[in-house]
């Protein structure tokens, strides 16, 4: 079946199309990949390294191309597409380095026995990747599982297989052929790749909806997976949070940055109440001078559309019944005077004030470009409404004291709090990322990342039964 991608600010123009991988398909590439595996799982780590290095260098010398058609397909604003296919480069980069660091050998050889560790790479592994950041969220998982051992096949987003596919292309050149592979399609593909018998480890970053379906195929198989999945990540700005211009713009940007379609991106935020009018007035001014809506591809926008007609739909449908439940929207920054709005899916940034808690825009996660302001009056309610839900991938604290921020952010239930900022801007590669409750389970970036994507295995001689050793019992439980 053929799979045709429009350009979400453009619908009436083709980016491409791609044809859809069925269960004969997705068969024909885990063989391939199996049989690179057995090549590569031979070659040093050391080399296996260097190679993704140079992958990394090649993905800069066609950074241009890739971001061109990450903006094309996704909507993502050309100037943060080039940052993403920036950051995959890098990515590939550190994990080159962290591999080949922590994957040598170890163990002892002393008086309490001789034991070796190796860290055995799974396999083959499955990369699931959405559409909203999907050069970085596939190398995350691309590149740990490389220089660890495994072979990779991606299923990218159908709204996102254009970039993706020149990336690996790029990434896999010199490595043996079938060791990186992509296959195309929607859930029927998702499922005949993640329950094939070939596959070792499944990584999946996506929608619980989504998210549900694979862990369940991942179970059923007893194949071990790592799942990122959605947040509805509130920010708290404490009664002495300091918000110059710079702190407010990074407000405005950590919660309609690519539309708002990012699983970290501010969802709720929390004023006290003795702040609240200076802080709405604060981030209008703010998204006045940051917020450009308009077509990608255009100078000084800095928001495009969202990634399909049934998300515009959705989150214009939360906004009206927000609004028509009491709640009062406030639209937010400028339109690109050259961009033809009604030409593509483009929802106009909001502030939502007076909104509920138990309302769907406050509940549900948006994803989408809209921002429910709500008054607190006591830390500790707004740690409780903060931590509501089901959801606790991130949430972030803002005050003038760090420890005291620290101290609140420690009390949320996200797998990963930020301090003054929230976002993109608060990441580090050597931080591991990854949600609690039902956000998901394993980690993405640090050391962490990498580790998903090896088993320890050890082989061990007891001090008690070498030469000269004093034995143990039969049945003797060890010492330490």
């Amino acid at each position: 079946m053929r799979i045709e991608r429009e350009n979400p600010a453009r619908t009436d123009e083709l980016v491409g199309a791609v044809e859809s991988s069925d269960a004969v398909a997705v068969d024909e590439v885990v063989a391939r990949a199996r049989a690179a595996q057995a090549q590569w799982v031979a070659v040093p780590v050391d080399k296996r390294a260097a190679l993704l290095r140079e992958a990394s260098a090649r993905v800069r010398e066609h950074l241009e191309e890739i971001a061109t058609l990450t903006a094309r397909e996704t909507g993502k604003v050309l100037a943060d597409s080039r940052g993403e296919a920036g950051f995959a480069a890098t990515v590939l980069g550190f994990y080159a380095d962290r591999g080949e660091a922590l994957l040598t050998p170890g163990g002892y050889d002393d008086v309490r026995g001789r034991m070796s560790v190796r860290h055995r790479p799974y396999g083959v592994v499955a990369a699931i990747t959405p559409w909203n950041a999907p050069l970085i969220l596939t190398t995350l998982k691309l590149a740990p599982a490389l220089v660890s051992g495994n072979a990779v096949v991606v299923k990218p987003s159908p709204f996102a297989p254009f970039g993706i596919g020149r990336l690996l292309e790029l990434v896999g050149r010199d490595l043996p052929a079938g060791l990186v592979q992509v296959v195309h399609g929607g859930a029927e593909t998702a499922t005949a790749l993640v329950s094939h018998p070939g596959v070792d480890r499944v990584a999946f970053t996506g929608g619980e909806s989504a998210g549900r379906a694979i862990a369940s195929l991942a179970g059923r198989a007893l194949t071990p997976s790592v799942l990122e999945l959605g947040g509805n990540d509130a920010a708290l700005l404490l009664d002495d949070a300091a918000l110059d211009d710079a702190a407010l713009e990074r407000l405005v940007m950590a919660a309609f940055a690519t539309s708002g379609q990012v699983c970290m991106a501010i969802k709720r935020l929390y004023v006290h109440r003795s702040r609240l009018d200076e802080v709405v007035a604060g981030l209008e001014s703010a998204a006045a001078r940051v917020l450009r809506t308009g077509d990608p591809l255009h100078d000084g926008v800095s928001m495009g559309p969202v990634v399909s007609g049934d998300s515009a739909a959705r989150v214009t449908g939360l906004v009206e019944e927000a609004r028509a439940a009491g709640a009062e929207v406030r639209e937010l920054g400028t339109v690109d005077p050259a961009t033809d709005l009604s030409r593509g899916y483009f929802v106009r940034p909001t502030l939502v004030l007076g909104a509920g808690d138990a309302s769907r825009i406050v509940a549900e996660e948006q994803f989408g470009p809209t921002l429910p302001v709500l008054a607190f009056d006591e830390v500790d309610e707004a740690v409780a409404r903060a931590n509501a839900g089901d959801l606790g991938l991130g949430g972030s604290v803002w005050s003038a004291d760090e420890d005291r921020a620290f101290a609140v952010a420690a009390r949320l239930d996200a797998g990963f709090a930020f301090v003054n900022t929230h976002n993109r801007t608060g990441m580090a590669l050597h931080a591991p990322f990854g949600g609690v409750k039902r956000s998901g389970w394993g980690r993405e970036y640090g050391d962490d990342g990498l580790w998903e994507y090896v088993q320890p295995c050890v082989v061990h001689a007891p001090a008690a039964f070498r030469a000269g050793g004093a034995g143990l019992a039969a049945n003797a439980y060890p010492g330490s």
